[in-house]
């Protein structure tokens, strides 16, 4: 994956695991969030498989495509809520693509979406200009959740958020995790997410994916780059690096 002569990702070999939060670290601009535009077929590819649930999204007819479309949501990185809409009118949007529903049902099932990411019923008819920075994360985490996905793509979702908005988010999505039964890939760079929410992580540099696994795994990697990530004065700011660390 590339954009003209420059290329991003070089030989990427990366499997997410069925119910897993898995968290995606790297450097900045160094193509975390191009994977996962990839995967989701918003940029091409030049070269490799990209498989979903088994099937290959290249091999596929569109019928079979669109029927995976169903079963992922996204979460970008600013929320990308539509401004010209109501919150409900945005977590709307996949329904009436894909869903053959009433609008009293459209409008009971957006609802309850809010309601799951713990918003408020009278949030649904404002408008995203109306919300926090968190409320509106929520809202676009609602509209991810539309359509009751198996898989949960989430682009840097704490981003933007203060510490304690942050916490309360992580949490948010370990929650539904375990209530929903989600695969979650997490494109991220927050040390405490990838600490509090994420099963596995996978580490993205140079093009490729140098380490994966919990945690404990990064801690240990002697990777100069790994090294400064998770064991640098912000790491331990954090209180998972250095000394502060009990593996």
């Amino acid at each position: 994956m590339g954009f003209g002569s420059a290329l991003v990702l070089k030989g990427v070999d990366l499997d997410v695991w069925r119910g897993e939060i898995l968290g995606f670290v790297g450097t900045s601009g160094g193509g975390k969030s191009v994977l996962m535009r990839t995967i989701l077929g918003l940029l091409p590819k030049r070269a490799g498989l990209v498989e979903v649930c088994g099937i290959d999204l290249d091999g596929c007819d569109r019928a079979t495509h669109r029927e995976l479309e169903r079963r992922w949501g996204v979460l970008f990185q600013n929320g990308a809520l539509f401004s010209s809409l109501t919150v409900r009118q945005n977590i709307q949007v996949p329904m009436r693509e894909y869903l053959p529903v009433s609008e009293r049902l459209m409008n009971e099932i957006a609802l309850a979406k809010l309601d799951m990411v713990g918003l408020s019923p009278d949030t649904a008819d404002k408008f995203p200009s109306e919300l926090s920075g968190g409320m509106v994360k929520r809202a676009a985490l609602a509209r991810a959740l539309a359509l009751d996905p198996d898989i949960l793509f989430l682009d840097e979702p704490t981003s933007g958020l203060d510490p304690i908005r942050a916490a309360e988010f992580d949490e948010l999505i370990v929650t539904l995790q375990h209530t929903l039964g989600l695969t979650v890939f997490m494109v991220t760079h927050d040390l405490d997410s990838l600490h509090d929410s994420c099963d596995r992580i996978a580490a993205l540099a140079d093009g490729k994916v140098i380490a994966e696994g919990p945690i404990e795994v990064m801690l240990e990697s002697e990777h100069p780059w790994l090294k400064a990530y998770f064991r640098g004065k912000r790491a331990r700011a954090a209180g998972i690096g250095g000394s502060a660390v009990t593996v």
